[in-house]
């Protein structure tokens, strides 16, 4: 699986000049090739290279192969814009947004990222540096830093090209790393639910709580500084808006990282897989009051599943998304579904047997059982069984799609 590895740059300020002078011309490039490809409707790679290619060597600097990488960016930016129209994510037919986007050309910001392949970008690993290609000629001895792991991970499994982006200031390669997978286990003990929320960010059926108090505390502290220096306006303030932006995305970004790996670390020790709840479209199904509209956008759901799932993918964690409907409200003792099992936001107490739990726990624990039913179903077969022949013997398979062909079915038998 692909894996993206981003390593800090430590330029000295003439090197910073030649990367943003050189980032500068890159996104000026594209935009220009960008027009090209709108008002000629050319988007294939190829067909854009041919028009373009010469114009951007001889008016924006560029040499052969960053010219070449620059036409890829934008023939897949053109392409990630069909999709994105073919699948409604820009607005309904007829809507005066799609018509917006289909009116206009794609434009590059002068800091968006730029990738480099191997001609224009060569890694010296046990040096800690990189040799890059600027507008200014060939830049040697640039220093970089990151984790262990990081250039652990540069070192054993870096593969295809990297980009080059400014954040803030801040000079990064992000790199493009093939990293294994494990063997997925197929057979799980069973299966780890885990009930998502914004006061308990995420709780499982095997009892751990990931409470979001700290981080919904830090993002009201952050919403009143930013409504206080707003207010202020003036040149200091606007200094400090700047630098104190992306901060509450890290945070929440960095707590969903540790969430996710300590409940893959706990499916994979204990030889279980994990469910997961579909809460896809939920900000549009879920209405809230004026006041709790910010927390309810702000809430990271989407990726915190997404680094589970990646994460599991990695260590060989099989992942099921199962219907959360009801899961609240049905008891997962005695499976009693009533509205009145929920006295409170916490607390849940089955009308039926009696029992009281938290109200996420419960929750994750129907989940889980959902999650058993889920994988089940996939691995058991609906079609007929087909007659066995001689010297063959048939074995549980496993495939994700559901049903197997007959000829995956047998298995051959050693005869004495």
């Amino acid at each position: 699986m692909k894996v993206v590895v981003r390593i800090k740059l430590l330029p000295s300020p003439e090197q910073a000049q030649a990367l943003q002078a050189t980032l500068d011309a890159c996104n000026r490039a594209a935009s220009a090739a960008s027009q090209v490809a709108f008002d000629t409707g050319t988007t294939h790679k190829y067909a854009l290279q041919k028009r373009v290619y010469t114009t951007l060597k001889a008016e924006f600097g560029l040499s052969a192969q960053p010219a070449v990488r620059v036409v890829g960016k934008v023939a897949d930016a053109y392409t990630t814009r069909t999709t994105h129209l073919r699948n409604g994510l820009l607005g309904r037919q007829g809507s005066k947004r799609r018509a917006r986007t289909e009116s206009t050309p794609i434009r590059f910001r002068p800091d968006a990222a730029q990738p480099f392949d191997a001609r224009c970008l060569s890694w010296q690993l046990d040096a800690r540096t990189v040799s890059i290609w600027t507008t200014r000629g060939r830049m040697k001895d640039l220093a970089f830093t990151g984790s262990p792991d990081q250039l652990t991970m540069l070192a054993e499994h870096r593969q295809g090209e990297s980009d080059l982006l400014c954040l803030d200031g801040v000079w990064f390669l992000s790199a493009t790393c093939e990293v294994p997978e494990k063997p997925l286990n197929t057979d799980p003990a069973g299966f780890v639910g885990v009930d998502l929320g914004i006061v308990e960010i995420a709780t499982t059926s095997t009892g751990d709580r990931f409470a979001g108090r700290g981080l919904n505390r830090y993002r009201r502290r952050q919403n009143r500084l930013r409504a206080k220096l707003q207010r202020k306006n003036t040149k200091s303030a606007k200094r400090v808006l700047k630098r104190l932006r992306r901060r509450e995305a890290r945070r929440a970004r960095d707590v969903n990282h540790r969430i996710s790996k300590s409940i893959v670390e706990r499916a994979e020790r204990t030889g279980h897989g994990i469910a997961l709840e579909d809460l896809k479209g939920i900000r549009g199904r879920v209405r809230q009051a004026k006041h709790q509209r910010s927390t309810l956008h702000s809430w990271g759901f989407a990726q915190l599943r997404d680094f589970i799932t990646y994460k599991a993918r990695r260590a060989g964690v099989p992942v099921v998304v199962v219907d959360p409907a009801y899961s609240s409200q049905s008891c997962s003792e005695c499976d009693h579904t009533s509205r009145r099992n929920r006295p409170s936001r916490a607390v849940f107490s089955c009308t039926a047997c009696g029992v009281v739990l938290h109200a996420d726990t419960n929750a994750s624990r129907n989940l889980a059982r959902r999650g058993e039913v889920v994988w089940n179903a996939g691995r058991l077969s609906a079609a007929p069984t087909p007659p066995l022949e001689r010297g063959w013997t048939r074995e549980a398979s496993y495939h994700p799609g559901g049903t197997l062909p007959a000829s995956l079915w047998l298995q051959p038998q050693v005869v004495d």
